[in-house]
Parts: structure tokens; sequence; C-alpha cells
């Protein structure tokens, strides 16, 4: 971290690589010299605290809470802290505060002109939820009343030695577990032996919390979270959901799926996915045991979605997939042309906050969990796994529903583990017919882009350096295909608008009733193939189909 002792109780302004730009003595000048001195460059305003370590502490909003909260005690506490330590980026806000919170909460939310959420009031906690002044994301500012009778009380009652340090106002560190040591050592370590047993979330907690800053959990602290694994059982299924959509967030998840697997935490919040440690494949399966192929699977999702995203593709995707480097080649001249409404869709957030992106990885995740149960062995050895996808998808369901999962999110996954070999039936002979595609989108909905995408992602981790360039090939032309389709001819054939509407058949003298359905389906499958194109072709598709039933 860059050393601010010279500038220690100034205001400075800082460039986008953390350099001083300007120095003075209050915000407003020292922000005017900075952008006289750098008028292009993007800077922000800090104040040094005069206090070791002289940290740079962010005008917005430490400078206006020192205003508003006159004599009372209050302290930058948790993950806030640390990530300052770090220099990660602050997006949460918690404070530690003597005495009663909620007032001072809701004066503090008045005066920034922020909403006021009252969180628990048992425990004396509120929020203040307010629009960076710059970015203008809503940015949370949460406020409790300690716990024990001091600061350092609170403290120890925190989770992990990283979290559990506070700054005053002004800068002063307060660290009374050494968690400043241990970031330094890039180390998770629990606070004591009670952390586990006061809070079970924690056992997931410090796997999530390892997995986000790269860190070792400290020995003693694996000890404890093996010996209290079974239970993460006892915590609310929210705070587990909300646990592991974050671990899935990580690139890389799988390192982190792997250590909670270690941990005995796998078996005890997705035991399906865990099962499938004992799962044996056979060819054409470059990774013998299922749960590594679904881990496979998810690093190559994790690829995909860095190309699309302009980013370099991260060094744990190809140790996991072992895929040649011209298939990534082939795939991203398949996939960049289609960046921007791929992007679109991707990043379209689902209900419960999450994004189809990270659903994807979900997707990746559970799309073999069936095959624990579906495992059979003819006689010449070979192992197959007749309708893992159908189990799958049930058994995704039954998991996702027992977590909480939003019903919008739950479907989108369960669709994505149901039909994932979809593509296999139509890579036999490419490009696929225009009906071909239309039953595919029928079937997938809004998932189908996705299942697309799973598809490849899991080609990738089936075969790995095996891999053929004409098979591949013949992947990538029937996914361009769908794709195309789905962006750029939805009306014509993933969706095409209605010739003729159940009242048209009704007047036309079909009996209400069951065939109404039929027939209208049978028409727009017609018209999506193209063999249709007018009303009148229609009318003489129903009078058809009518008349040779009857």
């Amino acid at each position: 971290m860059t050393d601010y002792s010279p500038y220690a109780g100034h205001w400075v302004t800082l460039n986008e690589t953390d350099a001083v730009v300007s120095v003075g003595v209050t915000p407003e000048e020292t922000r005017r010299a900075g952008r006289q001195a750098r008028p292009k460059d993007r800077l922000r305003l800090v104040w040094i605290s005069p206090h070791r370590p002289h940290l740079p502490l962010p005008e917005w909003p430490l400078r206006p809470l020192r205003a508003l909260v006159g004599q009372r005690q209050i302290w930058l506490a948790g993950g806030a802290v640390r990530d300052l330590l770090l220099n990660r980026p602050l997006h949460d806000w918690d404070f530690a505060v003597a005495g009663p919170t909620r007032t001072l909460t809701r004066h503090i939310a008045n005066a920034l002109g922020g909403a006021y959420v009252t969180l628990d009031a048992d425990r004396d906690t509120a929020r203040v939820v307010i629009p960076d002044p710059v970015t203008h994301t809503p940015i949370t500012l949460d406020f409790a009343a300690l716990r024990g009778g001091s600061i350092d009380e609170d403290l120890l009652w925190r989770d992990l030695t990283i979290n559990a340090m506070a700054l005053t106002l002004d800068g002063q560190l307060l660290d009374p577990t050494g968690g400043q040591r241990d970031l330094q050592a890039c180390l998770v370590r629990a606070t004591s032996d009670q952390t586990f047993r006061d809070d079970p979330a924690r056992l997931l907690r410090a796997v999530r919390v390892a997995g986000e800053l790269g860190f070792r959990i400290e020995q003693q602290t694996l000890v404890d979270i093996r010996k209290h694994a079974a239970s993460i059982t006892n915590v609310a299924a929210e705070r587990v959901q909300a646990e592991l959509l974050r671990i899935l967030h990580l690139v890389p998840a799988a390192d982190s799926l792997r250590l909670a697997e270690s941990l005995g935490l796998l078996s005890q919040v997705l035991p399906e996915l865990s099962a499938l440690a004992e799962v044996r494949q056979s060819w054409p399966h470059h990774y013998a045991n299922t749960l590594e192929h679904s881990l496979a699977a998810v690093s190559a999702t994790e690829g995909l979605l860095a190309a699309l995203r302009g980013l370099a593709r991260p060094a744990h995707v190809k140790n996991a997939v072992h895929a040649p480097s011209w298939a990534w080649k082939l795939l991203d001249e398949t996939l960049l042309p289609l960046q921007v409404p791929l992007l679109a869709y991707l990043n379209t957030i689902l209900t419960g906050g999450m994004p189809r992106a990270d659903l994807l990885k979900w997707g990746a995740l559970l799309h073999d969990i069936g095959k624990a149960q579906t495992r059979t062995v003819d006689e010449q050895a070979h192992t197959h796994f007749y309708g893992h996808e159908e189990t799958g998808a049930q058994m995704a369901d039954t998991r996702l529903t027992a977590l909480r999962f939003p019903n919008k999110t739950r479907r989108f996954v369960v669709t994505l583990v149901a039909e994932h070999m979809r593509l296999i039936g139509l890579n036999r002979d490419p490009p696929p017919s225009r009906r071909a595609i239309y039953r595919f989108y029928r079937d997938a909905g809004e998932a189908g882009v996705g299942v697309v995408l799973l598809a490849l992602a899991d080609t990738l981790a089936i075969w790995g350096p095996q891999l053929e360039r004409d098979y591949w090939q013949r992947c990538l032309t029937v996914a361009e295909t769908l794709l195309q389709d789905y962006f750029h001819h939805q009306e014509e054939v993933v969706s095409p608008p209605p010739l003729l509407t159940g009242h048209d058949l009704l007047a036309m003298g079909i009996p209400e009733g069951p065939d109404i359905g039929r027939l209208l389906a049978q028409l727009r499958e017609a018209q999506a193939a193209g063999e249709i194109k007018t009303r009148e072709e229609a009318s003489d598709f129903v009078t058809g189909e009518s008349g040779g039933d009857s």
C-alpha cells in the first residue's frame, strides 16, 4: 500500500493509480488544485488520517458524517475497514455506535436526503440508503449499537480477525484481534473458538471471504470449520443462499467450492452436488470424476464470460478445462460478433437481484446432478446416464426451492439443467432446421440462449484436450444458428406473431375445446418453419387439419 504519511492530516486528490496529484488544507482548494494540475484525469478527494497507518479516507460519506454525529461515539467497522486497508473499492459501510442508534440514523438519513430503514429493532440496527454523489449507484450506510460495553468488546464478537477492526472517523485504527497482521499474511482467521458456535453462517462466510480476497484459511480455523460443518444446516436457507450466490459469483468459483467440499460444507448445503464425487464417468469425459467435470464446466463458463466481457481469459480456465487453444479461438470467433446482445442478455437481472450470467454458472454447476441417480453400466463396461437431465432438473428444482430461490430464477436454472443435452441432437446435421430451432426455443423459453452457452461450456469440459476440431465446429455452427435466430430473426423463427387467434378459429366453426389450442400450436410451428406466411394460408391449414380429424 502507498505510504501517505507525508500528507498526514491533509486533504489530497489521488489519480487512478492512487498517486497524489494535489495537497491542501481544505477540500475545496485541494479539489481545485487537482483539476488545474490534471484537468482530464479522474481524481478522487481523500483526507489522510493523522494516525498510523495514515489511511486515505474518502471525503464522502465520512466528511458529512463527522459534522452530523456531533459528540456521539461512532466507528467505521468490519469489512469496510478491511477494504480500506487493502485499497479495495467500498460499496457498503458499517458503523458501530455507542448508545441508541435509530434516532441518529434517521437524523443522518434526513440530512443526507437518503431513505431510512429499520433493520432490527431488538438489536437497534438501522440503515440509510443513498445514491453515491459521483456514480449515483445506491450505497448503504448501516448503523448498529455496540455489542458489549465498548468498541473492543464489540469487535471481539465479530467473525474473522480481518473483519474485527474499526476506525474512528478521523482514522484511528482499533485492532484488538490482530486483523492487520492477518491481512499482511493473507490469512482468514476466526476471532475465537466461539466464532462458529455463535453463528454457523460464518462457516460458509469464511470460505467466501477467502475466495474474494485470494487468502488462505488459517490452520486452526480450518479445523474448527470441519468440526462444526454440520451446524450450517441450522442456518436460515436465505442466509445460506446469500453466501452461495456470492461464492458462485467469484472467479474462480471452483476453488472455493472445492474448499467447501474438503471442509464438509458442500455435502450439507448442496448434497446432490457433493455426491458426484463418487460418480465415475467413461469416455469421452476428460474428467472421470463427475464433480470435477461439473467444476470444470463452471470454469469453462467463466472463460466464455470473460471473452464476452472483453477480458483476458483467466489462467485457471486453461488449467481446469485443458481444451486446445484453437477451440477457444473458434469459440470467440462465433460469439464475439454477438457480443452486444449476448451481454445485454447475460447482464439482465432476474428476481432476487441475480443476473443471468451468475445463474448460467449455477446451471453449469448443477447440470449433471442427476447422474448419481441414473448411472448404469452395460455388458461392455460402458457407463450410461439415461435421463439424467430430467432427473437432474427435478433435483435442482427441489434444492433451489429449499434454498428459497425466487420462482423465476429457480425456473431459469432448472431449464438449463433440463435442456443442456439438446444441442447434441441438433449438431448431427448442422445447421438445424427452422422447425427444430422453433421447438428448441419453445421448450427452453427465455433460458434458451443460456442453454446454448452452457452446452458449449459443457462440451469443452467433457472433451478437454481430446476435443476434435470437426465436432467442435459442428457444435459452434449449431450454436451460431440458434443465437443468430434468437437475436436477429425472433419474429420469423423463434416467436412468430400469430396469424390467427382462438376467436378466428371459433368463427371458422372449430368447436371450443382442446382442439383450438392444438391447432394454434401446429399453426405457429408451421409458420416458424416457413411453411405458412399469410392469413389465407393459415386458414387453409386449419381447415385441412380440422377436416382431416373429423
